[in-house]
């Protein structure tokens, strides 16, 4: 089932999925989501990629960069790839005057909006995560930990 997703109507969505990944516990399953369909925007031309900017607070204290991405009248960032640091002018810091417009959308029609978009089922995106992280079993084989002895008594 094909739908006619407009540029503003994908763009609130993902706004609300990066605004509820920012302070969810388990965030990658959104951050993957907002990805996969700003990837899909880029490729489509209903969002387009702007420049480099500076990581606030970059990882292992190294300076890092990411990609500012506009979609309509959302601006998002992106972790780069390796032909974004020929292609792209780099922007220096990030612009802390600027805010994103406030919208308000659930966040579970956020997320059906991306995923019918995208055309990935949660599921899906569940099951890869899954795949990522191996469980061990512990063995059913008990060790005999106690110390036995044919004294009756310490005192023997």
């Amino acid at each position: 089932m094909t739908h006619d997703f407009s540029n503003d109507l994908l763009a609130t969505a993902i706004y609300t999925v990066n605004r509820h990944a920012k302070t969810a516990p388990d965030n990658k399953k959104l951050y993957e989501l907002k990805r996969i369909a700003l990837e899909k925007m880029i490729d489509s031309g209903k969002a387009s990629k702007v420049g480099l900017h500076f990581v606030k607070n970059p990882r292992f204290s190294k300076q890092q960069s990411s990609v500012l991405v506009k979609c309509a009248d959302f601006y998002f960032h992106t972790l780069p790839k390796k032909e974004d640091f020929q292609k792209l002018p780099h922007l220096g810091e990030l612009d802390e005057n600027y805010r994103n417009p406030q919208k308000r959308m659930s966040l579970n029609f956020a997320k059906q909006v991306l995923t019918d978009y995208v055309g990935v089922n949660q599921i899906m995106l569940l099951k890869k995560e899954q795949k990522s992280r191996t469980r061990y079993k512990k063995s059913s084989y008990k060790r005999n930990t106690r110390f036995y002895t044919t004294k009756t008594s310490y005192f023997e």
